[in-house]
């Protein structure tokens, strides 16, 4: 098994991390994103199980989680585990996550602090952002019973990362996101793991908006990319059926439908839409909705088999 430790500027932490580590871990890999302190020269110093690669050039934590996987299937590893720099993962919960893989038969295992306790702990906005991207993120990812995506506590199957295009992922902190996508369309078997964080007022080093903002854009790709491959090239499903028809159904009589209170209440002439106009927007706008709620229910059945 391995043990990957993504970490920039982490010289504070890195010993104690590394010190932290179960024995029962085979490999150490401390992935250093180009840090600006002395963070690679700490994790140098251990002996052992732990070996350090350095980016030259920062390359976001979907970089470095990069750089520790295919560290992994190079060392014949039947398990990659991410255990951040940051000493915010608690290494007494590592067996649950291991648990869940080796004796539960899961494909990938993550931590979801919101089923642990000692949430009060986290900070109240980052509680709100992660509801909302954890909603997002069931959307594009399929896997409705799964929240806390950005819990990046995890272990997978090293057979599953060889089957995965790690160089095509996202490479920023949209990596967990897109990993989940991705084990979807794989039909990957994905359990949550209550695992609580551990919280020492560290400034995070993510600024919110923007991350919000790319994050909810790559979702929004990773979902017609998880309906095209999934539910159209590799098995021609009827999930994509309904969502194409329901979308297209649902775009039409809303745009429609907008047209018309533009007509009736901002244009100068504030013409009226007659009773047979309304229908023809009407009607496509609610089969649309009745369709996108049925593609929603397919999808959800799907997801409960897979987690």
């Amino acid at each position: 098994m391995c043990v990957v430790v993504p970490a920039y500027n982490e010289a504070k932490h890195i010993s104690k991390v590394i010190r932290g580590i179960p024995d029962f871990v085979d490999h150490i890999v401390v992935v250093d994103d180009a840090s600006t302190d002395n963070t690679a020269d700490i994790a140098r110093s251990a002996t052992g199980r732990v070996e350090v690669t350095r980016h030259s050039s920062n390359q976001g934590l979907g970089g470095a989680l990069i750089t520790g996987h295919k560290r992994a299937i190079e060392l014949n590893a039947d398990i990659s585990v991410i255990m951040g720099g940051d000493d915010q993962m608690d290494p007494r919960y590592l067996p649950a996550l291991l648990d869940a893989i080796i004796d539960d038969g899961y494909d990938y295992a993550k931590g979801n602090r919101f089923m642990a306790s000692g949430l009060e702990k986290m900070p109240k906005l980052r509680i709100l952002g992660n509801s909302v991207l954890s909603f997002l993120t069931k959307t594009a990812s399929g896997y409705w019973r799964i929240f806390d995506p950005q819990n990046g506590y995890t272990a997978i199957r090293v057979k599953i990362l060889k089957s995965l295009d790690l160089d095509a992922m996202q490479h920023g902190y949209q990596f967990e996101n897109d990993m989940l996508v991705r084990l979807n369309i794989l039909g990957a078997r994905v359990k949550d793991v209550p695992i609580p964080a551990v919280y020492k007022g560290e400034q995070s080093k993510v600024r919110l908006l923007p991350f919000a903002v790319r994050t909810s854009i790559c979702l929004f790709k990773d979902f017609h990319v998880r309906l095209y491959r999934k539910y159209i090239l590799y098995d021609l499903h009827p999930f994509a059926l309904l969502y194409v028809t329901g979308a297209s159904l649902f775009s039409w009589g809303s745009l429609l439908s907008a047209y018309f209170l533009y007509l009736r209440y901002v244009s100068t002439e504030r013409i009226s839409p007659s009773t047979g106009s309304v229908m023809i927007a009407a009607i496509p706008l609610f089969i649309g909705i009745q369709l996108l709620l049925t593609a929603l229910l397919v999808d959800l059945e799907e997801g409960r088999r897979l987690s």
